[in-house]
This record gives structure tokens, sequence and C-alpha cells, in this order.
């Protein structure tokens, strides 16, 4: 199975990690290939930058289509323009968004995720409503952080603990990791919430998306053709 990751920034900063904490949820029987976008924004923040990275996130998922990939990872947790990739392409496609919450849906009765900036948080809960899990979502907590300073591990995992227990005293159940570039720390949150006596599930978007794909390719399940129907055969000009 043939896995391609879209890093929808135009930086390659983040592709070694990417790649070892994708390596870290597959075996060394799946082929894993990391691109990033050729032209958008330096990281996804707000809905304006959703908008300007659209249009290279598709372009890069129609590449690794046509290069072979079996499924595609769009490695943001505001799942970027994976709806119009869903039409484009005839493989499967998640963002870290839908299979987070679904995973957190199944481990407890509610949720928070814990994200970066409050510019992601009406993202966060657009993408909730959509889904129709606007009600177990406890919260929405953020780091203040950006994307592209998540690289200290150390404070990061402080503000996340903070974070974590702002989201337990409203009543969550589990945890969900707001940003795919939160690399590596998940496990590490859950064991120092064990720790002190708080027994919630950290999910990691990252893993939780793989793992999707995983099961959806031995399954041979691909999106719906009902509703997600190839775009009309028309002129379009792009920039």
């Amino acid at each position: 199975m043939k896995i391609h990751i879209v890093v929808p920034i135009t930086s390659d900063t983040f592709n070694e990690q990417i790649t070892l904490e994708a390596r870290s949820f597959v075996g060394p029987e799946i082929d894993i290939e990391v691109s990033n976008l050729r032209y958008g924004p330096a990281s996804i923040e707000s809905f304006y930058d959703e908008v300007l990275a659209g249009p290279a996130i598709v372009e890069e998922v129609g590449r690794a289509a046509d290069s072979g990939a079996d499924s595609v990872f769009i490695t943001c947790f505001g799942d970027p323009a994976v709806p119009a990739a869903r039409e484009l392409v005839d493989i499967p496609v998640v963002g870290g968004f839908e299979p987070a919450i679904a995973t957190a849906l199944t481990l407890g009765a509610r949720f928070s995720v814990i994200t970066v900036l409050e510019n992601v948080v009406p993202m966060i809960s657009d993408l909730a409503t959509r889904m129709g899990i606007r009600e177990r979502m406890v919260s929405v907590e953020v780091v203040d952080t950006p994307v592209l300073e998540l690289h200290d591990g150390d404070a990061l995992l402080k503000s996340l603990s903070q974070a974590s227990h702002r989201a337990l005293d409203q009543g969550a159940d589990v945890l969900v990791l707001g940003c795919t570039g939160m690399l590596g720390v998940a496990a590490a949150l859950q064991s120092q919430l064990a720790a002190e006596r708080v027994r919630v599930p950290v999910v990691d978007p990252t893993g939780a998306s793989l793992g999707l794909l995983l099961t959806l390719h031995s399954m041979g399940l691909k999106p719906s053709r009902r509703t997600y129907m190839p775009p009309p055969d028309k002129e379009r000009v792009s920039a």
C-alpha cells in the first residue's frame, strides 16, 4: 500500500518529523511519500490561509493519485480542500479532523480539542457543525502557539497539560490534539495525565488518520460518488 502525505505548506520544515511520526503508526510494508505545496501560505491558521492553500492542495492530491498512491493524507487538522480532493480522485483522502473526531467518539461521551491559536477556533467549530457533533464537543482550548513554533516539545507539552486541565474541568472525557504539527506529544501527554490519576485518552490526529486509511484500504472502500461527484466538465482558468 502506498500512502501519500500532503503537507499543506510551502516549506519542508516538518517533513522529516512527519515521516518519522507516520512510521510510528504504520508498518515497514507501507510505502510513504511526503510532499509540500508549490505555492500557498507558510501555514494554515485561518479561513484565508485555507482558501489560498486549496488549489495547490488539490493539485498535489491529483499528482499523488496519478503517481499510483492508494490514499492521501492531507496533514492538517482543518481538513483543507478535503471535499474537493475527494471529487477529483478515486482514492480515499482524509485530513486530520474527521478521523480524529471519529476516533474520539468511540472512546468517550464528550471531547475537547486543543489547538494552536484563537484564529483556528471558528474553523474547528464549523467542522464540528458540518460533522454534526457540536453537542459532544465540550470546548476548543488553545495553547497560543503558532504552527511554525511548535518545535519546542517541552514547552508544548507544558502548554498542552494546562489546556488539558481546562478541558477536563469542563467535562471532557477525551482530548484531541487539534493540530497535526503537534508531533510526538500525544503519548507523553496521556502518560503525564495518567501519572496525575487522570485516565483519559489523548487522540493524535496523524495516528487516527493513517489508521483510518489503512482500514479503508483493507476493506476496499472509497468515497461515495453520490456525495463526491466528479466536477462537471467545463473551462477553468487558473492563476
